[in-house]
């Protein structure tokens, strides 16, 4: 089975469309999680609980091949040795993905439906700055990768460059060919990347400090099994 990590804003929903041509009924989504709009003990307790609980399971009774979506990989980290899982997900430079997030926030909300914190930021009219140093916004990938390193995982792809991550992914973990699908881009950015100045840059870069050290990791990792 593929336990298939959605980082926010990390071109998750046009992978999904992927996983979703790839597997038809037999992907399951799980967003109902939510990360972000819980507190840390809250979600760290409940990877840890359904972590146990799953321990040694083969997940026949799910009957999917793909699991998909917002929540901790911990949850699934142990298996059967006669059921082993893959682990996949995407990366995306922090500081662009932030901005992203910022952006797809501030166009997307629905009152009485989205979550507490975007609730909040929509209602405070935070800025740029508030929403990228804002405490529980912090290193998300740590937020998601608690309790599982980098190194669980089968293939992370660097946003940066999808389609060749997305054909490579095709051929090594899905053994198929692969088309590339966009969806939840935003309809008004031009410039392949967000401007930002240096002075918040360099405050963005010290409060995701964590995040960016995972990043460099992955792309690391990427040197690795991709050979200039």
């Amino acid at each position: 089975m593929l336990i298939s990590v959605h980082m926010p804003k990390t071109a998750g929903s046009s992978f999904q469309a992927t996983l979703a041509a790839h597997y038809g009924d037999a992907l399951l989504l799980r967003y109902q999680d939510q990360p972000l709009h819980r507190s840390a003990w809250s979600r760290n307790f409940g990877a840890s609980v359904d972590c146990l609980r799953n321990s040694g399971s083969t997940f026949a009774k799910i009957n999917s091949e793909c699991i998909h979506g917002h929540f901790l990989p911990l949850r699934y980290r142990f298996s059967r040795a006669d059921a082993p899982l893959q682990f996949v997900t995407w990366l995306r430079e922090p500081v662009q993905r932030l901005m992203s997030h910022y952006s797809y926030w501030l166009r997307s909300y629905q009152p009485g439906q989205s979550g507490l914190l975007h609730q909040r930021m929509i209602e405070e009219k935070w800025t740029l700055e508030q929403f990228a140093l804002c405490k529980e916004l912090r290193n998300l990938y740590s937020i998601f990768l608690w309790g599982f390193p980098l190194s669980r995982f089968d293939f992370i792809g660097i946003t940066e460059d999808y389609d060749n991550e997305l054909e490579e992914f095709g051929e090594r973990i899905l053994h198929a060919p692969t088309v590339p699908q966009e969806h939840n881009r935003n309809p008004e950015r031009t410039e392949r990347e967000y401007v930002v100045s240096k002075a918040l840059r360099k405050d963005i870069e010290r409060a995701h400090a964590a995040d960016l050290r995972l990043y460099h990791q992955a792309l690391t990792m990427r040197e690795q099994r991709v050979p200039n």
